[in-house]
């Protein structure tokens, strides 16, 4: 049997391929569904609805998408300079206490058209300081960014712990938070937003950190494939030592590619901290920054699919939240056993279907 590599075309190595990877997973789990003894197409019907059938379940899919974008973005931006961030968890929580901490700070001198500006840069400053030390260790030291990242996730998760039972707990409350921060650190919601021109929304999570989303994934775009930078970034992640021959310097670029990687998770703490909460909490970030290197994965590391893939995810679980309501005996867990089948197939398995679209289309690297 050939070893070769599989050469696909463009458009069916981002498309067709990643459907054709969703749908074996989503056929596995209807086969699990109906061993267990559930209808699969029932399933998956009021798994849509739950989703997307409602003002109320669109909001809280494209919520929950909103946060995966970040990590999901995060994740991509260093893949392309060879780089795998594991630490997006610990990156988005740093970002939340940037933005927390400029909160407690001027939330209530600052008018919101300053605080919230004010926020997005400390959240996006603080995660990438965070993130920039793993960057510095791998390109100048040799440690391996897959380890130094990991670490730095528990070192994040034990500063912000610290933080919220001792100097920035809320005096009087008995759970470890901070104080809440002043109306002007609010991220305004789309329904809030969309009640300005007379459209009639459902209060949700939901918030103009959307929008912040989308120009992420827009200006990740036009970094990697519209700019000088970019172009060395991926150059570096393609062929280190072909780009150094080429007049590249491989080590500030891996410090740049996990300094951007590492804002755009800390973003996550304005969609959290600013957009919903109104305060630091000590499990905001809630497994996302993990999530993201699925997200970015299915994805295949490129903004438009990290965005469709968070969507997915968000959908996923919106969708699974209304699922244990409406089918008794539906556990959460059968909704993680379909997100893993679809990590499984569009991730670890991402290239078994290759072989046999190479025979459609006619094309094998090497050969005719």
């Amino acid at each position: 049997m050939s070893t070769r590599p599989t050469d696909l075309p463009r458009w069916v190595d981002l498309a067709v391929l990643p459907l054709l990877n969703l749908a074996a997973a989503l056929f596995v789990a209807g086969l699990v569904m109906k061993l267990v003894g559930f209808d699969p197409l029932q399933v998956m019907a009021l798994l849509a609805k739950g989703a997307f059938g409602s003002p109320v379940g669109l909001s809280y899919t494209l919520y929950y998408a909103t946060t995966f974008v970040f990590t999901g973005l995060a994740v991509a931006v260093a893949y392309h300079a060879g780089l795998f961030n594991i630490g997006a968890e610990g990156q988005a929580m740093l970002g939340g206490l940037g933005a927390g901490l400029v909160a407690l700070a001027w939330s209530p001198a600052l008018p919101a058209w300053v605080m919230l500006p004010l926020m997005v840069l400390a959240a996006a400053a603080a995660g990438c300081a965070w993130a920039a030390v793993p960057g510095a260790l791998q390109a100048w030291r040799g440690s391996h960014v897959v380890i130094t990242t990991i670490m730095f996730n528990f070192v994040a998760a034990a500063l912000l712990g610290w933080l919220l039972v001792g100097p920035l707990k809320e005096p009087g409350n008995m759970t470890p938070e901070s104080a809440a921060f002043a109306d002007s650190a609010h991220m305004p919601g789309v329904h809030e937003a969309l009640a300005l021109v007379g459209i009639e929304w459902p209060k949700t999570p939901l918030n103009l950190s959307l929008l912040l989303a989308a120009a992420a994934a827009v200006g990740v775009w036009a970094l990697l494939w519209k700019s000088r930078a970019g172009y060395a970034l991926r150059a570096v992640g393609f062929a280190p030592e072909a780009a150094r021959y080429a007049g590249m310097r491989p080590r500030p670029t891996i410090l740049l590619a996990m300094a951007v990687s590492g804002a755009l998770a800390g973003l996550v703490g304005v969609n959290e901290i600013a957009g919903v909460h109104g305060r630091l909490l000590p499990d905001f970030v809630a497994g996302a920054g993990f999530v993201g290197i699925a997200v970015s994965l299915i994805g295949r590391n490129h903004p438009v699919g990290v965005v469709l893939a968070a969507l997915l995810f968000g959908a996923l679980y919106q969708g699974g939240a209304e699922l244990a309501f409406e089918l008794p005996g539906f556990s959460r867990d059968m909704v993680v056993l379909l997100q893993g089948l679809v990590v499984l197939f569009a991730g670890a398995m991402s290239r078994v279907g290759a072989p046999a679209l190479a025979r459609v289309f006619g094309r094998r690297a090497g050969g005719g």
